[in-house]
């Protein structure tokens, strides 16, 4: 075996050890009283062995439209201030509105332009599902994207430890977690979401039989995976000056996969470790077999609505996704 060789299984046993060691206490810590009302976003479609109905290539990309719908209001009111133009919420099922939200005064000219060209793309994925789906398109549900007291984020923030009153890990204010306060905000905020959306995607692909409909999701994956990954080496690099900033993207990383399961550990965050005497980074989450984890549609749900019970609403979505033929994939997993 070669040192090269050696030196990355070493890389693949260290992440997997750190992966395991750090989940415990959040597990505990996110039960039921930290989570109630409140959750996280992103998206998910993935195998489990759950009492559902077959979904349909519709109910998938139906399932993919809501979580995209999320997205896209995000980021369009952080970097433009205002959300999605109502055209392009329409839909069946009842359509909901968004509260909270706000533009972001980004003072770092890299943070603003990456947030101008992300928030284009998701406006991008929500109008291609849109077409894809046509009069069987869901409408956009109510969401929570609010950054207050009463926020979605919020409640993210103080189930991770990273709101608290005066001086939380990130410049949270009288125990918030604001994403559009500051560009290092922001950059958590969309933490949030993309590492969802990259399982959410890969856990799809087995729903999915139309290979067109397949390469379209692949597509989007691929997208959401260069996403994630700008993110994540953004909030890497300004960890040199802010260490806080890798520090709370590792609590909400650790609160995402306190919801999901105990079975499975989907999640990583971005705090390096020092691998044969040199620090090596963890921009890239995967398995021990270099993979990028898969998410089903329960587990993104846990996510979604911050809850590790089996709910049909709840967090970023407070009545729920929008899926009018297929109501067995509203609920999330009981873990």
């Amino acid at each position: 075996m070669t040192d090269d060789t050696q030196q990355f299984i070493d890389v693949l046993d260290h992440r997997v050890e750190r992966r395991n060691e750090r989940r415990d206490f959040f597990r505990t810590a996110f039960g039921a009283a930290a989570v109630a009302g409140a959750g996280l976003g992103a998206i998910s479609l993935g195998a489990r062995a759950e009492a559902q109905a077959a979904p349909s290539d519709f109910d998938v990309l139906n399932f993919a439209l809501n979580l995209e719908y999320l997205e896209a209001q995000f980021y369009n009111v952080a970097v433009f201030g205002t959300g999605l133009p109502a055209n392009m919420q329409t839909g069946t099922g009842t359509q909901g509105a968004v509260t909270g939200g706000r533009k972001v005064v980004f003072t770092d000219p890299i943070v603003a332009a990456y947030a101008k060209e992300i928030a284009q793309d998701e406006v991008t994925h929500v109008a291609f599902l849109r077409k894809v789906l046509g009069t069987s398109g869901a409408a956009q549900p109510a969401l929570n994207i609010d950054g207050g007291p009463t926020g979605a984020f919020t409640a993210l923030g103080r189930a991770a430890g990273i709101a608290t009153n005066g001086a939380g890990a990130i410049d949270a204010t009288n125990g918030t977690f604001d994403p559009y306060a500051s560009d290092n905000n922001f950059l958590l905020g969309a933490f949030v979401f993309e590492d969802v959306g990259v399982t959410a995607y890969k856990g799809a692909s087995p729903l999915i039989s139309n290979k067109t409909y397949l390469e379209a999701a692949a597509g989007i994956l691929a997208v959401e995976a260069y996403h994630a990954g700008l993110v994540r080496t953004v909030l890497y690099a300004k960890g040199v000056a802010t260490p806080s900033l890798r520090t709370s993207a590792d609590a909400i990383s650790n609160a995402r996969d306190s919801v999901d399961g105990t079975a499975t550990d989907l999640d990583q965050g971005i705090s390096p470790t020092t691998i044969n005497g040199g620090l090596a980074s963890n921009i890239v989450p995967l398995d021990a077999q270099g993979l990028a984890y898969s998410r089903s549609t329960g587990q993104v749900l846990n996510v979604v609505y911050l809850n590790n019970k089996a709910v049909s609403m709840g967090g970023f979505f407070p009545a729920g996704i929008n899926l009018p033929n297929n109501t067995s994939l509203r609920t999330s997993a009981a873990n």
